[in-house]
């Protein structure tokens, strides 16, 4: 299924602290990555009514030296007892922050992204 596009918008909250979370690991060039969330807009939806979303962010900032792909840290989500929901990634591409995704293994999909408090990165 191909992404959707919609008019560009700014991050929600959640999605600002998702990223912010996931970038808080260190790895190389994660200090641009973590440079671009405020220049960072939302441009797709992956399937209407969930979380996971395309980024795009301007060629006019910094690109990192990472490679295209996940980023070098995942997250996964637990529920208050403990029990394994999904796992939340980051993506790249051409240096620059591209999508988040939640990767969920329960029977009803997520309407939006966790908690960051839910999640552990790994």
């Amino acid at each position: 299924m191909a992404p959707v596009p919609i008019t560009p918008r700014d991050l929600t909250r959640a999605e600002r602290e998702v990223l912010e979370f996931m970038l808080s690991s260190d790895f190389d060039g994660v200090d641009l990555l973590r440079a671009q969330i405020p220049q960072c807009r939302v441009v797709a939806v992956w399937v209407p009514g969930q979380p996971s979303v395309d980024l795009a962010v301007p060629a006019t900032v910094a690109p990192a030296r990472v490679p295209d792909g996940e980023i070098p840290s995942g997250s996964e989500v637990r529920d208050r007892a403990g029990k394994y929901l999904g796992e939340v990634l980051v993506w790249v591409g051409g240096g620059y922050l591209s999508a988040i995704e939640y990767a969920w293994v329960t029977d009803e999909p997520p309407d939006r992204l966790p908690d960051v408090s839910t999640m552990k990165l790994v």
